[in-house]
């Protein structure tokens, strides 16, 4: 079954829990959108459509051939991600309630472990570092990546036209960028006489959009890419959600807080954030990337 980290936040009947993951949504909005898949074990498999059979045109009596569509087995493995908090017996049991050290700091905990993972969901990279995921910068396969040019450039509005069109079938659910990177297109927008579009988002929110697709803004995005001689370029990602047609986060139980108990060596009780978490790409046409994005 798949859901997005909000719906998992409003079956838990855990309040702590159902704090710990508001805490993770509310740093990112892609978190509000992205589904996650439950995995069973430590690892998916899946097909990803690599050709599809061809068809053709055949007179009364011909001899028909078979067509047949071709896939790219890929596997992709979960992560651990996570830390500890540890919550002083002391404080928590002099503080008010108004002030609970315990809710505290465990979100605090949670907290740092969006950061992480919104960190590593663009640029993780596992020939890097194997614990962690690929982020985007590594699913989005080449084909489907352009660039403003070999040593970056200023961002125009026919760029992102053809990075819409890139997505198939029709648009992509989303366009995710950094917060530099949207003046600049609401600056071109304005430019050409173009009014700010806005639409409902499901989580009952008033986005911007760029023909009809809801313009994401996130502080994780980097603004620090390199394409040749440029070092502070952005990037503008198109992306659908779902199997079979785009991204998906993948987790194994959820975010989990396990109280792994009272410390011997200090006076406290230690809490485990965790979350058994990757990122998995089923459809290459259902993602789609701009880069080399200047600041000008």
């Amino acid at each position: 079954m798949a859901m997005t980290q909000t719906e998992a936040a409003r079956l838990s009947n855990d309040m702590l829990l159902r704090g710990v993951i508001e805490t993770i949504v509310k740093e990112s909005p892609i978190l509000n959108l992205l589904p996650f898949l439950d995995v069973t074990g430590t690892a998916v498999r899946y097909n990803r459509e690599a050709s599809m059979p061809s068809a053709s045109f055949y007179s009364v009596g011909d001899t028909w051939s078979e067509g047949t569509p071709t896939f790219t087995e890929v596997t992709t493995s979960l992560k651990i991600l996570g830390g500890d908090a540890d919550v002083d017996n002391f404080l928590q049991a002099s503080y008010s309630d108004t002030n609970d050290i315990e809710a505290e700091t465990i979100a605090s905990r949670a907290k740092s472990v969006a950061h992480k993972w919104l960190e590593i969901f663009y640029t993780g990279n596992t020939s890097v570092d194997a614990e962690q995921f690929d982020g985007l910068a590594r699913l989005v396969p080449s084909g489907q990546t352009s660039y403003m040019g070999a040593n970056g450039g200023a961002l125009t509005l026919a760029a992102v036209d053809e990075l819409i069109d890139a997505v198939k079938p029709g648009k992509p659910d989303v366009l995710l960028m950094a917060k530099r990177t949207r003046r600049k297109l609401k600056a071109l927008r304005r430019a050409d006489g173009i009014s700010t579009e806005t639409q409902l988002a499901q989580w009952g929110q008033q986005v911007e959009t760029y023909d009809g697709v809801p313009i994401l803004v996130d502080d994780f995005c980097p603004i620090n890419e390199v394409r040749g001689t440029e070092t502070a370029a952005s990037s503008i990602w198109a992306l659908k959600f779902g199997m079979n047609i785009g991204l998906m986060g993948l987790q194994h139980g959820g975010v989990t807080v396990e109280n792994v108990g009272e410390l011997e060596t200090k006076d406290a009780t230690r809490h485990r954030v965790k979350w058994y978490t990757g990122l998995a790409l089923f459809s290459e046409l259902g993602v789609a990337r701009l880069g080399g994005i200047n600041a000008s």
